[in-house]
C-alpha cells in the first residue's frame, strides 16, 4: 500500500534515511561549486525553512516542533529518491542553483520532490481505478 504524502513526512526511518541523503547532495553541491571536496550537515534550523517555504508546512498539522519540520523535509527527499522521482544529479544541480542561499536550493528540491510523489500516487490511483 502507498503512503500518503503526510505519511511520508511523518515517517523516521525515513528521515533517517534522508538525514544521510540530504548532507550527501548538499556535500556534492558544495564540492561542484568550490572546486575541493566538502563535507558538511544540512542543520536543522536550515530543513525547517525550506521546508516551511515549499508550501509543506499546512501538511503537518499544529504544534509541530522544529526537528519535526526538518525530519519531514529529509523522510519527502529520501522517499523521492527512493521512488525514482528524484536522482542525486538532480537534486545536486537544484541545490548547485543557489550557491549562496541552502535554504532556496532546498525549498526548490522539497516542491520539486513533493511534486514528483504526488504525481506517482495520482498515476497508481487511476491505475486502480482501470483495474
Amino acid at each position: 500500500m502507498s503512503q500518503t504524502i503526510r505519511q511520508i513526512m511523518r515517517d523516521k526511518q525515513l528521515a533517517s534515511l534522508g538525514d544521510a541523503y540530504v548532507n550527501f547532495v548538499y556535500s556534492l553541491a558544495l564540492t561542484n561549486l568550490k572546486g575541493y571536496p566538502q563535507g558538511t550537515k544540512v542543520s536543522d534550523r536550515i530543513l525547517a525553512q525550506a521546508f516551511k517555504q515549499s508550501g509543506l508546512r499546512d501538511q503537518l498539522g499544529t504544534r509541530v516542533t522544529k526537528k519535526e519540520l526538518a525530519n519531514a523535509s529529509e523522510s519527502l527527499l529520501a522517499e523521492a529518491y527512493r521512488k525514482n522521482r528524484l536522482t542525486v544529479e538532480e537534486s545536486v544541480r537544484v541545490i548547485s542553483q543557489y550557491p549562496e542561499d541552502p535554504t532556496a536550493g532546498l525549498t526548490d528540491l522539497l516542491k520539486l520532490a513533493a511534486e514528483r510523489l504526488r504525481g506517482a500516487q495520482s498515476a497508481s490511483l487511476v491505475d486502480k481505478e482501470r483495474s
